[in-house]
């Protein structure tokens, strides 16, 4: 069945939105609340086991400023294993549902929900359920059916890159690339092109480089210090940088040590023109989005 979407990106970034509208987010930046229902996540993992506190946490978000809500069943973090796809199920479908029913109610009516899987099955179920956004680390790769379920829903897709044969379990033992901008460039592009084939339009795809994922500190830098050139594929970046071990290996800084590094991170690309922004602590990043908003010598 169809799915009406319910969102759009024009310009680079979402249809125009009032920064009332967006909690207090300057309306040209869009915020993603993570909100990992697992135990073993990297930052969070077996903060919100239950769905009661996976529900209050992402209320919490989107009073804090997210417009979308990124919800994850199943760690992807660096050494994870393979969730069985009926636990995957579990831990989010039913937050899907809640939250969809209560946009407007519990949580304001045009916040989005974002479901984190690579799982075919999951992904149509949560689409069914009411979420408008697939965030798919395996840029629909490791399950074919994956586009199927993309050109029949058309939602919101973060095609993020990822290395081919990669897997959380495996995907930072030793990652080797010749030029590694030119390299994730080439695959965006690539499967970017495969899916508006297969019937997913353009606009409704955001690209994400997969910092951290199969990538070295030092190929880290490399992309995020080559946001212009990602940007010329002509569609939004959505950066996810939040906490990750390359603030570890850059500043000696330990998983709980990490906000204030996510939060200069988050004002310095965006004020390059990155538009959304992953995070865990939702009003720090608004705070650090509102200085690069007022110090940014923005064009348009």
């Amino acid at each position: 069945m169809e799915k009406t979407v319910v969102w759009m990106l024009r310009n680079g970034a979402f249809s125009p939105v009032s920064t009332e509208k967006q909690g207090g987010t300057p309306s040209r930046f869009t915020l993603w609340g993570v909100v990992n229902v697992t135990p073993d996540s990297f930052f969070d993992g077996g903060r919100h086991p239950s769905f009661e506190s996976a529900f209050s946490h992402a209320r919490r978000l989107a009073a804090d400023g997210a417009r979308v809500l990124d919800l994850g069943g199943a760690s992807s973090r660096p050494g994870a294993q393979d969730v069985p796809s009926d636990d995957e199920m579990r831990r989010v479908l039913p937050l899907v549902r809640a939250l969809s029913e209560g946009r407007g109610r519990r949580i304001p009516p045009d916040t989005l929900l974002s479901v984190d899987t690579w799982r075919t099955d999951v992904a149509a179920a949560v689409l069914e359920a009411g979420a408008d956004i697939i965030n798919d680390i395996s840029a629909g790769l490791w399950e074919p059916a994956m586009t199927d379920v993309l050109a029949q829903y058309r939602p919101g897709y973060v095609l993020m890159h990822c290395r081919p044969g990669m897997r959380p379990g495996t995907m930072q033992k030793d990652p080797h690339y010749g030029n590694v901008v030119d390299e994730v460039m080439a695959f965006l592009e690539a499967r970017m092109t495969a899916l508006v084939k297969a019937g997913l339009p353009e606009e409704n795809i955001i690209l994400d480089p997969g910092i951290g994922f199969g990538k070295t500190a030092e190929h880290n830098c490399a992309l995020l210090s080559s946001m212009e050139r990602l940007l010329s594929l002509g569609r939004p970046v959505l950066l996810g940088v939040s906490n990750k071990s390359l603030f570890g290996e850059i500043l000696g800084l330990d998983v709980t040590r990490r906000i204030e590094a996510t939060s200069v991170c988050t004002a310095l690309l965006a004020s390059r023109g990155v538009t959304h922004h992953r995070v865990h602590d939702v009003a720090s990043a608004r705070r650090a989005l509102t200085l690069a908003e007022h110090f940014t010598p923005w064009k348009d």
